[in-house]
């Protein structure tokens, strides 16, 4: 169960934009912009107050890979996997953040919900490749001693 001030917070953003069905999208990228994720219980109560079904705003959120469901941490770092990226080995960036950060495959998010690690087609800067991002703060031709160097930074801001 949510806490009542995310309910608030999406009332605020459906005053924004308005109650029609039009507004989803746009309501559904604020939302995650605020919590970095859609809690399933926040994207039932918008289709209600603005009058669609929970099926339609769910299909519309699934479809569109941007959206999720899942909680992220503080700290979402993208990985470029595009063709620039793989040839100039983005795959030993991601191992590194890995190693860094105690996760897999299969695990994303770190214990403390400082980090999330994302792995995606293409992010638009293929001339300064490898790239990753940090809460979509761009950080061309990395390395793995520069993914350490990046992780150590963060967590010192943090200190």
């Amino acid at each position: 169960m949510l806490e009542r001030s995310f309910y608030e917070k999406a009332d605020e953003i459906i005053s924004e934009h308005g109650k029609g069905k039009e507004s989803l999208i746009p309501i559904m990228q604020d939302i995650q912009s605020v919590y970095r994720y859609i809690p399933p219980e926040l994207l039932t109560y918008v289709a209600e107050k603005i009058g669609i079904t929970e099926a339609k705003a769910y299909s519309v959120a699934t479809f569109y890979e941007n959206f999720s469901f899942d909680r992220k941490g503080k700290y979402v770092i993208k990985v470029c996997d595009g063709t620039a990226c793989h040839v100039r080995k983005g795959t030993l960036i991601l191992e590194q953040l890995n190693k860094e950060l105690g996760l897999s495959d299969g695990k994303r998010t770190t214990d403390d919900m400082m980090f999330t690690v994302e792995t995606v087609s293409c992010l638009g800067a293929c001339g300064l490749a490898p790239v990753m991002t940090v809460n979509d703060e761009v950080h061309p031709a990395m390395t793995p001693e520069k993914v350490t160097q990046t992780i150590k930074e963060i967590r010192e801001g943090e200190a």
